[in-house]
């Protein structure tokens, strides 16, 4: 599987890759520090069924920088570049973290471009004010010691009981992100920093919304997932134990099979 590239705004190399044919398009937004190549295993899966679309949001992965923040608008406006660039009109678009809020955000700016919409480990609220003053001591830390920050952030992400059968996956993430520039990252904090809340998405979605969350995710509240799944007016909510933050990763067959699905009945 090759990896392509288009030239977004005259100024940043976004990279991606398109696999597979057909109608069916799901997009796949990974999280933060995280790139593309995290769903490599569910593009190769998922290319002799339907059109699948994995993008390195900005500043991650081989995408440049466009900005000291890379707000969530700004990402959602990349990726319907890369979309109008390989000729989708419509797709699912699945987002976990980060790309969630990058998903919610390209849900508000092209509704009629969004057959569905999946939210691994994300959600759909603004930063609390603690959540705010976290941030942006993370930028902090990050530019201080950004391969210290790197080190003890990405392993946190997982359920304890699985960080050591999952010792191989979890470094390759770490090397993901040890691939980023410290300017890169602090740029996408302060763009999380800057989400709005989207919840008026979820209630006046008019397509399927699926949410899969880990029942030990440290960095969200389940009750406010339970809420939020409350809300549309079709939601499909999977909830899966000895999983944390990183479901896709975690629970991977049981979520690939799950997001396939789900792509399929959007369709139909």
């Amino acid at each position: 599987m090759k990896h392509k590239s288009i030239l977004y705004q005259d100024k940043a190399i976004i990279n991606y890759q398109d696999e597979g044919q057909g109608n069916e398009t799901l997009v796949l937004l990974h999280g933060f520090m995280h790139n593309l190549d995290v769903w490599a295993s569910y593009v190769f899966k998922y290319m002799k069924d339907i059109r699948v679309i994995a993008i390195d949001l900005l500043g991650h992965g081989e995408t440049s920088d466009l900005s000291e923040s890379h707000s969530m608008e700004m990402q959602a406006d990349m990726v319907k570049s890369v979309l109008d660039h390989v000729g989708v009109k419509n797709c699912v678009i699945a987002g976990h973290s980060m790309g969630g809020y990058v998903a919610l955000a390209f849900a508000e700016r092209y509704p009629e471009a969004v057959k569905g919409l999946s939210l691994l480990n994300s959600h759909a609220l603004k930063d609390t004010e603690e959540g705010r003053e976290g941030r942006q001591k993370n930028c902090e830390i990050i530019q201080n010691n950004r391969a210290s920050f790197i080190v003890s952030f990405i392993p946190e992400l997982f359920f304890a009981g699985n960080r050591g059968k999952l010792y191989s996956e979890i470094k390759e993430i770490q090397d993901m992100a040890m691939g980023m520039k410290a300017e890169s990252i602090i740029a996408a904090q302060k763009g999380m920093m800057e989400k709005p809340s989207r919840l008026d998405i979820l209630v006046n979605a008019p397509y399927p919304i699926l949410f899969l969350a880990g029942k030990q995710d440290p960095r969200i509240v389940m009750e406010k997932v339970f809420a939020q799944a409350m809300m549309p007016k079709h939601s499909e909510l999977m909830m899966l134990d000895d999983v944390g933050h990183m479901i896709h990763v975690e629970a991977k067959s049981v979520v690939q099979q799950r997001l396939l699905s789900f792509t399929k009945m959007c369709y139909l």
